[in-house]
C-alpha cells in the first residue's frame, strides 16, 4: 500500500494514528538512519526494541516493515510513529526528550546515508584488517558466523544440508528454555536468525547457485517443522520461514534447471514424501507438486504416481493428489488421457473445476451445465453447502455466456439470497437483466425470501 506523506492521516486506521502519535510523543522513536537513498530505518522503543524499515519515493511511502508481531492490519503504531518523526516539521510536532542532550549546530550539509558510510570505509579499511573484523565477529556472534558462512558457500568445501542444519540447530538450542521450549518472543528471534539464512537462499538462486539455495532451503524446513512442536508458533514466525523456503525450493524446480539439480530436487520431495516429514501439513503436497513439475522419466512417473496413489484415503490429500496426478497425465500422455481421467474423477471438486473450464473453452454449454455442474450440486448438496454455492455460480457463468436472460436472473437471485463469499456482484447482475418495469416487484419479493431465511 502506497501512503502519500502529506495525507497519510487519511490511510491509516485512527487508532493506530493515535498510537503511533502517543509513542513519537513520548520520545520513543530513535532518530531514523538513511540506509540507502530514500530508505530509512528507526527503532522504536515498544514492549522491547522493534525494527522499522520504509522506502520513500517521490512523497510516498513505498515500501514498509515492521519487527513487531501485529497482524490486525497493514501499518502497525510503530510505522505510524516513525512517519509522525520524519514529518514533525510539517506537522509542527514536537518530541519528547527522554535525555538532555548538547544542542548541536544545525549542519547544512546532507548527512551521508549508511550505504554511503560504509563503502567510504571498506574503501579506506586495510584487507588484513577486514579479515581480522570478519574472524573476531564470527567467534563472537553467532548470527554473524552463520549469515558470513551461508553468504559464502561458493568457497565452502564442507557445504551440504548438513552443515545448514547444524547452525539451524545452533539457533533453534540458544533460544529453548530449561525445558526445551521456545516461547512466542523466541520464536520471533529465530524468525530473525533464520531469515539471514533465506536471504542468503535468495542470493545464491540469484546467482544459479541453485545446490546451496537447495541445501538451504531443506534445511530449514525440516528443522523448523521439527520446531513447531516445542514452541509457540502463535505469530508464524517459524511457520513462516517453510513457507518461504518451500516457495524458494518450487520457484527454482520451474527454471528447467540442470539435471544435477532437477534431479537433487525430485528426490528429495519424493523422499521427504515417503518418510512423511512433512505430513499432516500443506508442505507434505507441496512436496509432491514439485515432484511433478521436474520429473522427466518413466521411472520417474510411477515413482510419483505410487506416492499419489498411497494419499487416496482422507479428502483434502486425496483431491490435491488426483489434481496432481491429473497434471503429470497432461504433461506426459496428452489430453486424451486426462480428459479420461478427469470424468472418472469429476467428484474431485477441482477436478470438476477444471471440467467446467474445459467444457467452457469449448463452448460445450449442455456439457457444463448437465454433466458437470448439475451433477456437482446433486453430488454435494448434503455435506458440502459451501461448494454448491460455487456450482451454482459456475451455472450462472454458463447462463451469462449464453445470453440466457431467464437462467441469469434465476441463479443470480438465488446467489444474491445465499449471500455466500460472493463471487461477483449478484445485485448489479440483476438490475441489468430485470425488466425496470418490474424492478420494485422483484426486490419486495426478494427482500421477503430473505427473511424467511433468517428466521
Amino acid at each position: 500500500m502506497h501512503i502519500p506523506l502529506r495525507h497519510f492521516d487519511d490511510y491509516i486506521d485512527e487508532a493506530i494514528l493515535r498510537r503511533g502519535l502517543s509513542y513519537f510523543k513520548k520520545g520513543q522513536v530513535h532518530e531514523p538512519e538513511e540506509i540507502f537513498t530514500g530508505e530509512y530505518e528507526a527503532i522504536v522503543e515498544g514492549t522491547e526494541d522493534y525494527t522499522v524499515r520504509m522506502t520513500i519515493k517521490n512523497g510516498a511511502i513505498t515500501e514498509h516493515v515492521c519487527s513487531c508481531p501485529f497482524d490486525s492490519g497493514p501499518v502497525c503504531k510503530h510505522v505510524v510513529a516513525v512517519i509522525f518523526y520524519l514529518q514533525q516539521d510539517e506537522l509542527e510536532l514536537t518530541q519528547k526528550k527522554v535525555k538532555a542532550k548538547p544542542v548541536a549546530p544545525k549542519k547544512t550539509k546532507k548527512r551521508k546515508t549508511i550505504a554511503e558510510q560504509v563503502d567510504e570505509l571498506l574503501e579506506k579499511t586495510a584487507h588484513d584488517e577486514l579479515k581480522k573484523f570478519v574472524r573476531e565477529q564470527a567467534t563472537l556472534n553467532v548470527a554473524f558466523r552463520n549469515l558470513f558462512l551461508s553468504s559464502f558457500v561458493p568457497h565452502n568445501s564442507d557445504e551440504s544440508k548438513g552443515f545448514y542444519e547444524k547452525q539451524l540447530k545452533s539457533i533453534l538450542r540458544s533460544v529453548k528454555d530449561r525445558d526445551g521450549f521456545i516461547d512466542r518472543s523466541d520464536a520471533m528471534h529465530v524468525d530473525n536468525a533464520v531469515t539471514n539464512l533465506l536471504e542468503s537462499a535468495k542470493k545464491q538462486i540469484d546467482n544459479r547457485n541453485f545446490k546451496s539455495a537447495v541445501f538451504i532451503c531443506t534445511a530449514i524446513m525440516e528443522q523448523m517443522v521439527g520446531a513447531l512442536q516445542y514452541a509457540d508458533d502463535s505469530n508464524g514466525d517459524i511457520s513462516g520461514a517453510i513457507y518461504a523456503a518451500c516457495e524458494m525450493i518450487h520457484s527454482i524446480a520451474v527454471t528447467q534447471p540442470s539435471e544435477d539439480i532437477r534431479k537433487l530436487i525430485f528426490d528429495y520431495a519424493l523422499s521427504a514424501v515417503d518418510k512423511k516429514k512433512y505430513s499432516g501439513w500443506d508442505w507434505h503436497v507441496d512436496m509432491l507438486r514439485i515432484a511433478a513439475i521436474v520429473l522427466k522419466t518413466e521411472e520417474e512417473i510411477e515413482r510419483l504416481y505410487k506416492e499419489l496413489d498411497k494419499e487416496l484415503s482422507s479428502g483434502y490429500v486425496r483431491d490435491e493428489a488426483q489434481s496432481i496426478k491429473y497434471e503429470v497425465i497432461v504433461k506426459t500422455k496428452g489430453e486424451k488421457e486426462a480428459g479420461d481421467f478427469l470424468e472418472s474423477n469429476i467428484s474431485n471438486p477441482k477436478l470438476r473445476r477444471k471440467a467446467i473450464q474445459l467444457a467452457l473453452a469449448h463452448g460445450n454449454y449442455s456439457k457444463a451445465v448437465s454433466i458437470v455442474a448439475k451433477e456437482g450440486v446433486e453430488y454435494d448438496k448434503k455435506d458440502k453447502p459451501g461448494l454448491v454455492i460455487e456450482w451454482y455460480d459456475w451455472l450462472l457463468k454458463i447462463a451469462q455466456a449464453e445470453g440466457e436472460t431467464e437462467k441469469i436472473i434465476k441463479y443470480a437471485r438465488r446467489l444474491f439470497i445465499a449471500n455466500f463469499m460472493p463471487e461477483q456482484d449478484y445485485y448489479a447482475i440483476l438490475k441489468q437483466h430485470v425488466v425496470p418495469d418490474t424492478w420494485v416487484a422483484f426486490v419486495e419479493e426478494v427482500i421477503t425470501d430473505i427473511a424467511l431465511k433468517e428466521r
